[in-house]
């Protein structure tokens, strides 16, 4: 059977729902990976309503449409995070309230815990999002940082994520991070340095995106089979980057996606650089059989021109795993001429 083909909600969180599931239907895709903000859905009244739920379901419905997996990218950002004038950009009023820091990230940790209730609620399985990072502003070793700052990091980030992934287990629900700059882990090192601070325990694992890998010069199809018991769901993006050196590195010069200085870009699936050719190989050889969620993001093509593509490109490049060996064919035939 076929991995569905979803669509991630967060790049289209100014359109209602309703709006986009119909756009959804006509661009070709079987679901949508529903973003926990915009009207999208709301996990403080999902975690409350199961009529809600139903609700959504419904919609869903009229328009062919199913759901996997649910994603609170925002809200997790602000669990792990020093807390600035940013976040309130991307937070809940309600888990912003003061702005003071610790209070912030204690309403952010309490609103993932509702977001593992309201999952349940749904009747999906994955939630998907970011963790923050205390120590992302750490990257760059000067002043020098010391190796007890890093394993202090990976230590708060245990203390406060753990509480949270209790609520996952007692619900059934699994986290999958972004892998992700300014996430606790970013590359195939730091993810795994994140699954042993957390003691390997099964509700945490990853949100397979090799956009976020690639242009870092990390081996994004290794990743694959490094966590293959740990890809709970797959984002489909692609990423270019340049051959050649730019004016705007790796670290892109606060410049703006777009800009032609820029050493990377996101772009519309099939128009990067990512070998997915290799992403499905992969996995398939890890039995990873859940959705093929495209998150669309291309600062220089039409969204709904970008989306329609994306889908059909996922369903031309993806493909089942052979149930036997290509050339045992040629071995019972000669057991037949024995």
């Amino acid at each position: 059977m076929p991995r569905p083909v979803t669509l991630f909600t967060g790049q289209w969180a100014d359109l209602p729902l309703e709006t986009l599931a119909a756009k959804a239907e006509t661009f070709g895709y079987d679901g949508l990976e529903l973003a926990c903000w915009g009207d999208h859905f709301d996990v403080v009244q999902a975690a409350k309503s199961k009529a809600y739920c139903d609700g959504r379901h419904e919609l869903l419905a009229r328009h062919g449409l199913k759901t996997w997996a649910i994603s609170n990218h925002l809200v997790g950002q602000a669990v792990c995070d020093p807390i600035d004038l940013r976040h309130q950009s991307i937070l809940p009023p309600h888990v912003w309230g003061d702005g003071k820091p610790d209070g912030v990230r204690k309403r952010a940790a309490e609103e993932m815990m509702i977001t593992a209730q309201a999952a349940k609620n749904l009747g999906v399985t994955v939630v998907n999002g970011f963790t923050g990072s205390p120590i992302w502003h750490l990257l760059y070793g000067f002043p020098p940082v010391s190796s007890a700052q890093i394993e202090d990091g990976f230590a708060a980030f245990a203390e406060a994520w753990n509480p949270i992934l209790d609520e996952f287990r007692n619900c059934g629900v699994r986290f999958a991070l972004e892998v992700h700059p300014t996430e606790i882990a970013f590359d195939i090192a730091s993810a795994d340095k994140a699954l042993d601070a957390l003691g390997r325990r099964p509700e945490f694992g990853f949100n397979y995106d090799p956009s976020h890998l690639g242009y870092q010069g990390v081996d994004y199809s290794a990743f694959i089979l490094d966590f293959g018991d740990r890809i709970y769901h797959a984002h489909m993006k692609d990423v270019w980057w340049s051959p050649v050196p730019t004016k705007a590195g790796v670290f892109g010069g606060h410049t703006a996606f777009g800009d032609v200085r820029r050493f990377w870009d996101f772009r519309s699936l099939g128009r990067g650089r990512i070998a997915f050719e290799e992403v499905i190989r992969n996995l398939n050889r890890v039995g990873y059989d859940g959705p093929l969620s495209v998150e669309w993001e291309d600062i220089g093509m039409d969204r709904e021109h970008g989306a329609a593509e994306a889908a059909a490109f996922v369903r031309r490049i993806d493909f089942a795993p052979s149930t036997l060996a290509f050339d045992a064919a040629f071995d019972k035939a000669k057991q037949g001429n024995g």
